[in-house]
C-alpha cells in the first residue's frame, strides 16, 4: 500500500493530454462479449477500475491482449462462462454492465452485487425492471440470477435515466428480436460512445445523444475498431486544480461540445477557459470570484442528468469554491453519501456549513492547512488532493487505491506539472 504525500502552494503548469473516458471504456469493454469476433479498442485509460473490467473478460473465457498503451485487443470466441468471478465483481462498480451483454450472449448471467465507491445507496433496480421488460427472469437472493429463453424488443420508459442502466438495456436490446424503444435513456457522452460502438459492430441504434434511444435488433453483430472519447470528469478536475492553485494548464484532446456543460457552472466561480480545436487552456488570470445570481443572491451549482453537470465533479467543485471570493451553495442531488467528505476540508479550515446530507453552503476563500486525509471515493479523493495542493504546508493522502480507479498516473502527471506530490510506501 501507499499514500500520497503533497506539499502544498505550487501552482500546476504545463500541457497534458486529456485520458480516454473511464465510464465509456468500463462498457465498451463488457460490449466485446456481444460478438465471437475479435475487437479492438483503442484510448483504454491505464486505471484500476479498466485493468478489472479486462480481468472479469479474462475470467469468463475471452482472449484479452494489450497491443500497446491504450490499446487492446479482445477476442470473446469462447465465452461460455455464466457466473461473474465474486472477488472481482466486488472490486469495481461497472461489472453491472456485464449483465445485460452477458444475459444476450448466453442466456443466463449470475453475480454478486457490484463494488465501487461507497457515496450512498446505489439501486440497481432500473438495470433488472429494463432487462425484465425485453424478457429475463430475474432472482434475487443475495447474488443475482438473470436468465433468458429469447430477448424481445420492447417499448421501455427507464423510472431513473441511469447511465449503466441505459447501457445494460442497449447491449442487451441489440441482440433481442425486434425493436426497442428505451425512453428517459440517459445521454451522456459515455452512453453515447458505446452506442456508436455497437452501431460500428452491425447494430441500429439511433436518437444517440437524446433521451429517446431506438434499437432494432439483429440476429449477430461483428467485430470492430473504436476509439474511446476523453474523460470529461478528468477534464474537469483538472481544470479546477489549475484555477484553484492559481496555475495555467493546458489540456489536449477535447471534445468542445462536451464541455459546454461544464462552462456556465465554473464561470459561477469566476473560472473560465480558452479554446483552440481540441485544446483547452485555463489561463492563470482568473477572477476567481463567486458571481451571484440577479439580485444579488447566492448561486448554486447542481447536478443532473446530461446534458446538465455531472454529478461526478460536484465534489471537485466544492474544494475549488473554498478559493474563490464568494458564498456558493453545492447541491449534490444523487447521493446521499457524498457531501460527507467535506468535514476533512472543514478541519483543514474551509468555511463550508453542510446543510445536509445533499447540499453544503461554501464561503471562501479560505486558508487550508496541511491535514492527514483518507479518500472515502475517487471524486472526493481527488477533491482532496486538490485541497492538498492549495493549503500550506505538508498533507498525506491515504486509500489513495480509491483515487487510482478513476484517474491514469496521477502522481507522475502531477509531477510534471509541477506539483510536489510524492508517493510513500506503508505497512
Amino acid at each position: 500500500m501507499h499514500e500520497y504525500v503533497i506539499e502544498g502552494g505550487f501552482p500546476i503548469q504545463g500541457t497534458i493530454t486529456a485520458s480516454g473516458n473511464k465510464n465509456a471504456a468500463l462498457p465498451c469493454i463488457a460490449a466485446c462479449l456481444l460478438t465471437a469476433e475479435p475487437v479492438i479498442l483503442h484510448n483504454i485509460p491505464e486505471i484500476q477500475d479498466t485493468n478489472v473490467m479486462l480481468q472479469i473478460l479474462e475470467a469468463l473465457g475471452a482472449k484479452v491482449e494489450k497491443i500497446s498503451k491504450h490499446n487492446w485487443k479482445i477476442h470473446c470466441e469462447k465465452v461460455s462462462k455464466k457466473e461473474l468471478p465474486r472477488d472481482l465483481t466486488k472490486k469495481v462498480r461497472g461489472s453491472i454492465v456485464f449483465a445485460g451483454p452477458l444475459l444476450a450472449r448466453n442466456g443466463k448471467c449470475e453475480m454478486m452485487p457490484p463494488g465501487g465507491d461507497v457515496i450512498g445507496r446505489r439501486r440497481v433496480d432500473t438495470h433488472f425492471l429494463a432487462l425484465k421488460e425485453l424478457g429475463a427472469n430475474i432472482v434475487v437472493n443475495g447474488h443475482f440470477q438473470l436468465s433468458a429463453n429469447k430477448l424481445v424488443g420492447a417499448d421501455i420508459f427507464l423510472d431513473e435515466a441511469s447511465v449503466t442502466a441505459t447501457e445494460n438495456a442497449v447491449m442487451a436490446a441489440s441482440l433481442a428480436e425486434g425493436e426497442t424503444i428505451i425512453q428517459n435513456a440517459a445521454s451522456e457522452p459515455h452512453v453515447q460512445d458505446l452506442c456508436n460502438m455497437i452501431n460500428k459492430m452491425g447494430g441500429q441504434i439511433s436518437g444517440i445523444g437524446s433521451n429517446i434511444l431506438r434499437i432494432q435488433g439483429v440476429k449477430q453483430l461483428h467485430g470492430c475498431e473504436f476509439t474511446i472519447g476523453p474523460d470529461t470528469i478528468e477534464i474537469g478536475s483538472f481544470i479546477g486544480m489549475a484555477a484553484a492553485t492559481r496555475g495555467k494548464i493546458t489540456i489536449k484532446g477535447i471534445r468542445p461540445q462536451e464541455m459546454r456543460p461544464l462552462k456556465n457552472s465554473f464561470a459561477k466561480l469566476g473560472i473560465s477557459w480558452r479554446l483552440d480545436g481540441d485544446e483547452l487552456t485555463v489561463p492563470n488570470t482568473q477572477e476567481l470570484k463567486v458571481n451571484n445570481d440577479l439580485g444579488n443572491a447566492i448561486p448554486k451549482i447542481d447536478d443532473m442528468p446530461w446534458p446538465g453537470f455531472p454529478a461526478d465533479l460536484t465534489s471537485i467543485m466544492t474544494v475549488v469554491a473554498t478559493q474563490v471570493e464568494g458564498t456558493v451553495l453545492i447541491f449534490e442531488k444523487m447521493f446521499e453519501s457524498r457531501m460527507f467528505f467535506v468535514d476533512k476540508l472543514i478541519s483543514m479550515g474551509a468555511k463550508i456549513t453542510l446543510c445536509d446530507p445533499h447540499r453544503a453552503v461554501v464561503s471562501g476563500p479560505s486558508m487550508l492547512h496541511g491535514d492527514h486525509l483518507v479518500s472515502p471515493d475517487i471524486r472526493a479523493g481527488m477533491a482532496m488532493v486538490i485541497a492538498a495542493m492549495c493549503a500550506h504546508g505538508e498533507s498525506r493522502i491515504s486509500n489513495v487505491y480509491q483515487i487510482e480507479r478513476g484517474y491514469e498516473d496521477l502522481v507522475g502527471r502531477l509531477q510534471e506539472l509541477g506539483a510536489h506530490i510524492r508517493t510513500v510506501e506503508v505497512e
